[in-house]
């Protein structure tokens, strides 16, 4: 495993990427509406990249067709935006949306009712909210990267939700995906001791059913095998000598 810590400049440089990771998703969030296409929504994206001094971290990374993934609902990840997907009242629909800065990369995601949702939706977006900030909150100079996985695995199922386990965070950085993967289950104080200069994706994925999913035949789409509702929350944060750093926070 070779984690490369990052400098100051090379932070600074990925906090510019997160900014404008943070300004698309808040523009999409406006958007967001029961009627939308998901292509429409990739348009945005676009559009607030392309005026940027940036690059959309994930189009064609490994042959990805689109500037964001965009799931609904039973779709936990890697959803590809369509002109024949139309969001509805009371879907949940996530967005996952990386961009590139002088170089350096950004990633975070956000899981977003759509007009009106039930009971079930609302208590598994508050979940999945809360157990990123949980994660977020051992990303600490001298914890252990098993410390943030225990603090989400152990929200989460307490709360009654699967936690995927396919599916994981990462290290970010030159690369989208860097060393350490970062595992939203395993127990706690274990594994990479977390040092000043690491930047990590942490993205806890919830399922409302099993933790297990499946690949539809589009060979990207991941989906809950239950076919029950998934939210997913992403930051990319940077440990420091103090508290952690969200470089996709908003300005």
């Amino acid at each position: 495993m070779a984690i490369i810590l990052k400098s100051a400049r090379e932070i600074a440089a990925m906090r510019k990427a997160g900014i404008i990771v943070a300004t698309v998703l808040a523009e999409i969030e406006i958007a967001v509406r029961p009627g939308i296409t998901t292509k429409a929504i990739d348009e945005i994206a676009e559009r607030i990249v392309s005026g940027h001094d940036a690059r959309a971290s994930f189009k064609g990374l490994y042959g990805f067709p689109a500037s964001i993934c965009i799931s609904i609902n039973e779709e936990v990840v890697h959803g590809i935006p369509s002109p024949e997907r139309v969001l509805r009242e009371g879907d949940i629909v996530s967005l996952d949306f990386g961009a590139i800065v002088d170089e350096f990369n950004a990633d975070a995601a956000v899981s977003l009712p759509v007009g009106a949702v039930g009971e079930p939706a609302r208590r598994i977006l508050q979940c999945g909210r809360t157990a990123l900030q949980r994660g977020i909150a051992q990303a600490r100079d001298g914890n252990r990267l098993g410390d943030i996985s225990w603090a989400i695995q152990s929200y989460g199922e307490a709360k009654g939700y699967g936690i995927v386990r396919q599916y994981v965070g990462h290290g970010i950085g030159r690369k989208l995906h860097e060393d350490p993967q970062v595992p939203n289950f395993g127990p706690p104080a274990r594994s990479v001791a977390l040092r000043p200069g690491m930047t990590l994706a942490i993205e806890p994925m919830l399922n409302g059913g099993t933790e297990r999913t499946t690949v539809l035949a589009d060979n990207w789409t991941v989906v809950t095998e239950d076919r029950a509702l998934s939210v997913h929350f992403e930051h990319t944060i940077a440990i420091t000598e103090g508290d952690p750093v969200i470089l996709t926070a908003p300005e």
